[in-house]
């Protein structure tokens, strides 16, 4: 009986999606220079050789973890963006989905990591850091969209954008279990940071 190769593929990208999955964390908490295959490899439930059969070295891991989390945070906001909603409800939902995500904290150690780390290659930091501010595009026209509909404080969209995300990402650090700050997080609250004060 012939190959199903399509069959074979999705094999393949479902068990590189499982390492991928469980290797966000365990690089986030023992960090990238510390980290080993046998580590990653535990964390999936798979054997060292299985890891490798998929990726070269945990550095690929490393780098394709951030390059399908920011690709995928990409198509998530521009998405949002182009959506049939007011400003502040594109924030909002933006705000909340980041916040509400389990492993984000684990995303965002990662892309600092990524960007100060040593024993990153220049060519990951300019990846990381080219992805991360043209991620900032599409939250840059929702605060340009509030601001013409009169919703979101004024400033340069750009900047605002970064605060914005700043924000979440710092937020979504004070989430890392074991390491939790008991102070309760709502997405109307850090809108509100943003939005025009009714007078």
């Amino acid at each position: 009986m012939p190959r199903n190769v399509e069959k074979d593929m999705q094999l393949r990208e479902k068990r590189i999606a499982h390492i991928l999955d469980t290797a966000i964390e365990t690089m986030a908490v023992k960090g990238i220079g510390s980290v080993s295959i046998g580590d990653l490899a535990r964390a999936a439930s798979v054997s060292v050789g299985n890891v490798y059969h998929y990726f070269k070295s945990k550095d690929e891991i490393f780098a394709e973890l951030l390059r399908r989390g920011q690709t995928g945070y990409g198509d998530f906001v521009a998405q949002l963006a182009d959506a049939d909603m007011t400003a502040p409800e594109k924030l909002r939902t933006l705000c909340a989905t980041w916040l509400s995500t389990g492993n984000n904290w684990a995303y965002t150690i990662l892309i600092h990591t990524a960007r100060m780390s040593e024993s990153s290659t220049e060519e990951l930091r300019a990846e990381v850091t080219r992805r991360f501010t043209d991620n900032l595009k599409p939250v840059a026209r929702m605060i340009e969209q509030g601001q013409q509909e009169g919703t979101v404080v004024p400033g340069d969209p750009r900047e605002l954008a970064f605060y914005f995300v700043s924000l979440i990402q710092g937020l979504t650090l004070q989430r890392a279990p074991g390491a939790e700050v008991p102070v309760d997080i709502h997405a109307d609250n850090v809108l509100g940071l943003f939005l025009q004060k009714k007078v």
